[in-house]
């Protein structure tokens, strides 16, 4: 585990406790609006990012903070992803779940060096679970180091088709037929990453790849031993956040979605 482990982890669930859960499913008309069609930020987003900018800048002083709602203000921000130190951080992943008053939903927390991801925690208050890895050290769900598996039967491939042209949609569905099960996506990174852990998904396609939804997620499939790449191959980078990712339990399910789904 990386050595800031514990206080992380101790300022993320403070966070949830005190911040997140007595707003959940309790949300006024005012406490949240819409920042695109669909796409939703709430009271808790801002005084979640808020908290945990102060207390993880006190924790590195010398790190930079890249939030999402930060971000969203500044886009720019995002353009220094790869210089020193940095936190990233979703403060509520999976907003529009929490707005409609289910999960899953976390907080999503990374640790990056001149643009290299070298730690990351993922925290789901409602079933009280973290994930965690570090760079060379592994991953951790609650504690127990953990490896990669697969799902039962065809590969489950989760792609939200709804959100491509509807051309696309046929090319995917005609292309995975007989091969992949394509599954629902959770709309919440902070779940994704860990069905490809846990085997529940084996394959995930991302259309965008924004740092504050990939940064903790992707360094901790790497870790138990998934793979995360774009669908030309290349590795997956912070700091170009404009194009998609195939992410994968295993570099041989990669090549399988890779193959069935771009070739």
């Amino acid at each position: 585990m990386h050595d800031l482990y514990r206080p992380v982890l101790d300022l993320i669930q403070g966070v949830a406790r005190e911040v997140m859960m007595p707003r959940f499913r309790k949300l006024a008309a005012d406490q949240f609006a819409e920042k695109s069609p669909g796409d939703f930020v709430t009271i808790v987003d801002r005084e979640s990012e808020a908290r945990l900018s102060e207390a993880l800048g006190r924790l590195l002083p010398e790190a930079r903070i890249i939030g999402e709602e930060a971000a969203a203000a500044d886009p720019s921000i995002v353009d220094r992803v790869g210089d020193g130190v940095a936190w990233i951080i979703d403060p509520l992943d999976g907003t529009n779940n929490f707005t409609a008053g289910h999960g899953p939903f976390a907080i999503m927390v990374g640790l990056a060096v001149d643009g290299e991801r070298e730690a990351g925690w993922i925290y789901d208050p409602v079933i009280d679970r973290i994930v965690h890895a570090a760079r060379g050290r592994g991953c951790f769900i609650d504690g127990e180091r953990v490896t990669a598996r697969r799902s039962d039967g065809p590969p489950k491939a989760a792609i939200a088709t709804y959100f491509m042209p509807e051309d696309r949609q046929a090319d995917v569905r005609r292309r995975a037929e007989g091969v992949l099960e394509i599954v629902d996506i959770p709309r919440c990174a902070g779940e994704q990453y860990p069905r490809l852990i846990l085997g529940a998904n084996d394959i995930a396609l991302f259309e965008k790849t924004h740092p504050w939804d990939h940064a903790a997620g992707a360094l901790m499939l790497e870790e138990a031993g998934g793979m995360i790449a774009r669908d030309n191959g290349t590795p997956y980078r912070l700091a170009d956040p404009r194009h998609g990712a195939i992410a994968a339990g295993s570099p041989e399910m990669w090549a399988l979605a890779r193959a069935v789904l771009f070739d």
